[in-house]
């Protein structure tokens, strides 16, 4: 049965296997390599998912020529040579428009106290399988025949939708403990179940991802957050304690669950958040956006720092504001660029806002500053405010519902009229100065600002009417 099974695998793949075989750029490579007396292979990510059925976008290519050898090989037919890693055997190629990466064969060493190879070239392409993350990525299409070389399960973990490894996992992990966080990001792409004894290695072995830099960490975090579902992987993280060194805000999160006052599962919520969020972002139309993912993750990670009891209630005061720093700090530590790490705070800054907008009617003025404070974030904060909403009490989420329908219909309203997108006071600079008659400096500044307030207060004005009121502003501070 396992055979019947095996070969159904291999002929559901032949027909996508066998366009890439035929592909101009591809039968050019191959004649190349044939000629010089080495082999080449289709290997990793696109066999993997020619079995999966998912698109392939990458080619990755696999041989026991050396790189100079490589080199050598490609040059009559590309134009555009360059190395990626020769040190690593990686020689890059442009052929008929088409990139590839060309590897020699590795069967690299690990130093225990670094994730950085000591690179050695192997001569097998079923050694070179072996020394990879896992079995469904150990999977290699030999050219010009479409020979399924699968070094280790790899066909029947895809079969069977299991994350396992070629080798033990504690081998695996310890050779390069990034590993684990590729477990956790491919669990949540692929929708694959980790093994046990994966899982097992990873609770084991979790200290060790602190040797692998910031950088590649948050790397693997980007990819799993802008995965389909990107829970499942979070989920792993934290349960095997991964968590507790590459985002240790959640761990805080799962600890503070407070049954006796009663106060909603902190953790589980901003999960449900996140779910939220990512069908808001499906339903509005929207790509995944990695800003929004970690907003709604990380949103309330400034409640277990403010909580307090009091007269019998917990309270989190402030923890907008605290989270939005914490927030801050966690993404700088993993290297996060500076627009993502701003964005992300100032939407964990400004989760709350709207909830006030139940308790009463906000005025124009308070739309207009929801806007202008939102600036470029404005969408993602619709979406956020929205996610936001987890409680079980239907009555409760149908009035919110409805409130922030309310609020973006007079979005909508006011941005026709008064363009809110880039609210700006209805004087600039140079015509402050010219009216005040003053030269460039604070003074100037402090004008603008009035404005500007001005402007959010009562909406647009003419040219005329501010003027009036800039003078009158100047008479009553003595400008």
């Amino acid at each position: 049965m396992a055979s019947l099974k095996y070969m159904e695998s291999v002929s559901k793949v032949t027909q996508t296997l066998q366009a890439i075989a035929a592909k101009s750029s591809v039968k050019k490579l191959t004649e190349a390599f044939q000629v010089a007396g080495f082999d080449l292979a289709l290997v990793g990510g696109p066999v993997r998912d020619a079995f999966l059925g998912r698109a392939i976008t990458d080619l990755d290519l696999t041989t026991n020529a050396l790189p100079e050898q490589i080199e050598a090989v490609v040059k009559p037919i590309s134009k555009t040579i360059w190395d990626v890693g020769r040190e690593f055997g990686t020689i890059a190629c442009l052929i008929e428009g088409e990139r590839f990466e060309i590897t020699t064969y590795r069967s690299d060493e690990y130093d225990p106290a670094s994730r950085k190879p000591q690179v050695k070239f192997g001569k097998t392409l079923e050694g070179d399988l072996k020394r990879r993350d896992f079995s469904v990525n150990s999977l290699a299409i030999k050219f010009p025949g479409l020979e399924l070389v699968d070094a280790g399960r790899g066909v029947e973990d895809l079969m069977g939708k299991v994350i396992d490894t070629p080798d033990s996992p504690q081998i695996s992990f310890s050779d390069d403990p990034l590993r684990m966080l590729r477990a956790a990001r491919f669990a949540s792409q692929l929708g694959f179940k980790p093994a046990e004894r994966v899982v097992e290695a990873m609770r084991e072995m979790a200290e060790r991802i602190q040797i692998i830099s910031a950088e590649r960490i948050r790397e693997e975090l980007e990819k799993l957050l802008l995965s389909e579902d990107p829970i499942t992987g979070i989920e792993l993280l934290v349960n095997t304690g991964l968590a507790e060194y590459v985002l240790p805000e959640l761990v805080l999160l799962k600890e503070t669950v407070d049954t006796q006052h009663r106060h909603k599962d902190v953790y589980q919520h901003s999960l449900k958040v996140l779910e939220q969020a990512i069908d808001l972002e499906k339903s509005r139309g929207h790509k995944p956006n990695l800003v929004l993912r970690i907003a709604a993750l990380l949103h309330d990670i400034g409640k277990p720092v403010t909580r307090r009891f009091e007269h019998g209630a917990v309270t989190f005061h402030n923890h907008d504001v605290v989270g939005a720093k914490m927030a801050r700090k966690r993404l700088r530590d993993l290297k996060f660029d500076k627009s993502t790490t701003e964005a992300v705070s100032e939407l964990v800054r400004l989760h709350l806002r709207f909830f006030g907008y139940t308790e009463a009617l906000w005025t124009d003025s308070a739309v207009r500053r929801y806007v202008r404070d939102a600036g470029d974030l404005l969408e993602e904060l619709h979406i956020l405010t929205r996610a936001d909403v987890t409680t079980g009490n239907q009555k409760k989420a149908e009035r919110l519902e409805f409130a922030y329908d309310d609020l973006e219909e007079r979005i909508a309203e006011l941005a026709k009229t008064e363009e809110l997108a880039a609210i700006r006071p209805d004087l600039d600079g140079f015509e402050i100065m010219e009216i005040l008659g003053i030269p460039g400096g604070p003074k100037v500044g402090e004008a603008y600002n009035y404005l500007l307030e001005l402007r959010l207060e009562n909406g647009p004005m003419d040219k005329d009417a501010a003027t009036v009121a800039l003078k009158e502003w100047a008479t009553q501070v003595g400008k």
